[in-house]
């Protein structure tokens, strides 16, 4: 028995020793799917700085439409430019094999992002980019070191000039009274078009999106839920009287 359990213990050992050393600490995320003006935005945000090279093959316009409370006219107007109907899968004109040329891979569909990274990756990764000279693109990322992808948000986000501060929490100086990583980015080489606190936040509004897109029924799902557990709790009180009644007799 013994031999059996130090057999165990040898094989999965390599995999222990894998998980240690990708261990990443990341930004806590939560989403909040009630929040129909984080959404929207998020969806812009996507559209306007995703959507050129990555798709959601298993979304349609109109169902994101109709949860987020965007007219269909409006949403037609401002967030199709394909040329694609309504109704139509959210599917971009780029291709795959010229992608992965560029890019060293192509692009992946983000429909279920969120689930295969979990939100917190999402979160951090969108944020954890910087200047990296000795990358083909000139960036690198903190969360997916040696990236294929460039940093597309540069113009709102700035370039960080050295590491962002990825899950590493504020600290105060007991004698300075000095805030420690404040900031995720503590120095930029290149400044953006938004401050610190709005990039996250549109970051935020752009995750959030993405949890939504993974999920779209959550909120659904959880009404439903509560509705269940209510009939499950009522039918055993009466599935406990009628097994009561039965055996009450036997002896």
């Amino acid at each position: 028995m013994r031999k059996l359990i130090f057999g165990l213990f040898i094989a999965i050992l390599p995999a222990l020793g894998l998980a240690a050393g990708a261990e990443m600490h990341l930004d806590e995320f939560e989403p909040d799917h009630t929040d129909k003006a984080s959404l929207q935005r998020g969806v812009t945000t996507f559209t306007n700085y995703c959507m050129g090279c990555h798709s959601m093959e298993y979304a349609r316009y109109k169902r994101v439409a109709d949860d987020l409370g965007i007219p269909v006219e409006l949403y037609e107007e401002n967030l199709i430019f394909t040329g694609a109907k309504i109704g139509e899968l959210m599917k971009n004109a780029m291709n795959k094999d010229m992608a992965a040329d560029w890019f060293g891979a192509p692009p992946p569909d983000l429909t279920l992002e969120t689930r295969l990274r979990g939100d917190d990756w999402v979160y951090s990764y969108l944020r954890g980019f910087y200047k990296d000279e000795s990358r083909p693109l000139g960036v690198n990322n903190v969360v997916f070191p040696a990236v294929g992808m460039p940093h597309v948000l540069v113009g709102l986000q700035g370039l960080c000039a050295v590491k962002p501060h990825i899950g590493v929490e504020a600290s105060v100086e007991p004698l300075s009274g000095n805030i420690n990583n404040a900031n995720t980015c503590p120095e930029f080489a290149l400044e953006g078009s938004m401050t610190g606190a709005e990039f996250d936040q549109a970051m935020y509004d752009l995750t959030n999106f993405l949890t939504y897109m993974a999920d779209p029924v959550k909120l659904e799902r959880e009404r439903l839920g509560i509705f269940v557990l209510i009939f499950v709790a009522i039918f055993f009180v009466f599935a406990y009287l009628l097994n009561r009644e039965y055996w009450k007799d036997v002896h």
